[in-house]
């Protein structure tokens, strides 16, 4: 546990370092002063549209972050050839591949944390209400950008970088189409076709899942019970994610 902490406290101080986190921050608070601009266009809209556009400034700038210092966590390591000195110390593999896992995930969650505490500042300051709502569409985002760490880290254990940002954007981009999916598979006249979908539509991540954007900038609650679906599914599909990416990352020669 000490080796992985170890991983896990390198990961985070190197991540921090990098200049397209500080970018990307200063990113999600121009779009956020948007949503107040935008808002005061908008007669008796304003509180929806600084909801909405907040909340989604946040999202992008996690999955961004996921995806793009995500699939560099080992690709990184080996490229550079860093990853033979590492892996000479008395640390195992999975450890390794965990540690960058958890320290990038700190990194997510400060950035998240920073970010909201701006989203609920630019609130008070419009004079709008702050709804539980919020915290609930927040939660999910975080399990979401969990997620999508899962896939970028996964697809980096095998791949190249480009090919790994390609396959996660991808994956991501099905990942909120899952319901279309389905519904052309039921309609399509190919049975071929019908068999594709379908197996698409189990085997991807229903991200749409864990997307309550659209109610939270309403004001709208969702039920505890499916906050805590969504909240297990999207760990369970991440540490599937994890599993895989350990055990590959074990079987590659250097």
């Amino acid at each position: 546990m000490k080796l992985l902490m170890v991983v896990a406290g390198n990961t985070f101080r190197e991540t921090i370092r990098d200049k397209i986190l500080y970018n990307l921050v200063l990113f999600a608070v121009l779009l956020i002063g948007a949503s107040v601009l935008l808002g005061t266009l908008t007669i008796g809209e304003q509180a929806r549209i600084v909801n909405d556009l907040g909340l989604a400034a946040i999202n992008l700038v996690a999955v961004i972050i996921a995806i793009f210092v995500g699939i560099g966590l080992v690709t990184k390591e080996i490229e550079r050839r860093t990853v033979y000195t590492i892996l000479a110390r008395p640390i195992t593999r999975v450890q390794f591949v965990l540690g960058k896992y958890m320290g990038l995930g700190l990194i997510v969650m400060v950035n998240i944390a920073i970010m909201f505490v701006m989203f609920l500042g630019t609130i008070v300051l419009t004079g709008n209400a702050i709804h539980g709502s919020l915290f609930q569409a927040v939660e999910l985002i975080l399990v979401e950008t969990l997620l999508v760490m899962a896939m970028a880290l996964f697809f980096s254990t095998f791949s190249s970088s480009t090919l790994s940002a390609t396959m996660t954007l991808g994956l991501f981009v099905i990942g909120h189409l899952t319901s279309d999916l389905k519904g052309i598979a039921e309609k399509s006249q190919s049975q071929l076709m019908e068999a594709a979908l379908t197996a698409l539509y189990y085997i991807c991540p229903n991200l749409e899942m864990l997307n309550i954007k659209g109610q939270a900038a309403s004001g709208l609650l969702v039920e505890f019970g499916y906050q805590a679906t969504a909240t297990a599914y999207g760990l369970l599909y991440a540490g599937l994610l994890l599993t895989g990416a350990c055990v590959i990352f074990q079987r590659r020669d250097f």
